[in-house]
């Protein structure tokens, strides 16, 4: 949000006006929805429908968005509306971390009760050969005995999920100095540490698509590798996929920056953008540690 103009302009809170993004954006996720669901099915011609809602989609969302910079440019946005669109960020990023939640608990479980209950002297009597240990990797050690599931080697922490690990920390320590050279109204200084937040989250999943194909190529771990490959790459993907989202509003950001757009009293753009981004480094922590290391 940027600067709001004197009290005598700007509305007590801002009401929009009737608008048909809504109905257009529902229409675009529409065709996303039957055109992909008609392609897994296989159907050549859904591809097309699936990237037509696609287009229609992306092309709202680009007006909607630069609708809502022109009225806060235009001083349309009080500090109510401020309010309002930080308890937003707010309980959004609270519903990200009961998401990622949701899958850490699936980890938890699978570690600490399926496996073990697997391995216990009544199972053993159905499958003999499992045995219950994390990973579950290799043949006969797997989560199934049969072997349906192919054997695979799990990967560590060194050195692509260490890198990563640094090049996350370090994007959230040049993004925390970019907001205080916005507050200081030192313009130049916040773009130039911007850029750098922004190039560290490309690198970042630079390497991440690396290590999937290393993963894949050489290690034999997929997402059909049993409940390990499962939980590792909805956990990683997932978060890799929060990673783009969170450069692309901090590329845009920048954008708005260097077009003149925040003063130092007035960027919640910003703010909500840095705070989706400090959000995704702690959940990178947690996997760093509960999926690399243990």
């Amino acid at each position: 949000m940027s600067a709001a103009t004197s009290a005598g302009r700007t509305p007590y809170y801002f009401v929009p006006a009737p608008s048909r993004f809504p109905a257009q954006v529902a229409f675009g996720l529409l065709l996303v929805i039957f055109g992909a669901s008609q392609w897994i099915n296989g159907h050549g011609w859904a591809a097309w429908v699936l990237l037509l809602g696609v287009i229609i989609w992306l092309s709202v969302l680009f007006q909607w968005f630069s609708q809502a910079i022109r009225e806060s440019e235009s001083g349309l946005y009080s500090e109510r509306i401020d309010r309002s669109y930080r308890w937003s960020m707010s309980w959004f990023i609270f519903s990200e971390v009961m998401f990622f939640g949701a899958f850490f608990g699936a980890l938890y479980w699978a570690r600490v009760h399926s496996v073990p209950m697997l391995g216990n002297f009544d199972h053993q009597l159905l499958w003999p050969d499992f045995k219950a240990v994390w990973p579950s990797a290799g043949g006969g050690i797997t989560a199934s005995p049969a072997g349906t599931v192919e054997p695979f080697t799990p990967i560590g922490p060194w050195p692509l999920p260490t890198l990563n690990t640094a090049l996350l920390l370090t994007s959230g320590v040049t993004l925390t100095i970019a907001h205080h050279a916005l507050i200081a109204n030192q313009r130049s200084k916040t773009i130039f540490w911007m850029w750098v937040t922004v190039l560290l989250g490309a690198t970042f999943l630079v390497v991440q698509g690396y290590e999937y194909a290393h993963a894949y190529r050489d290690l034999n771990l997929k997402l059909s590798s049993g409940i390990f490959g499962s939980t590792f790459f909805m956990l990683t993907g997932f978060h890799g996929f929060h990673v783009f989202v969170g450069m692309l509003m901090l590329l845009f950001i920048t954008l708005r920056l260097m077009k003149g757009h925040f003063t130092p009293k007035h960027h919640f753009g910003f703010e909500g953008a840095a705070w989706y981004w400090h959000f995704v480094d702690v959940v990178w922590l947690g996997l760093y540690f509960l999926v690399y290391w243990l």
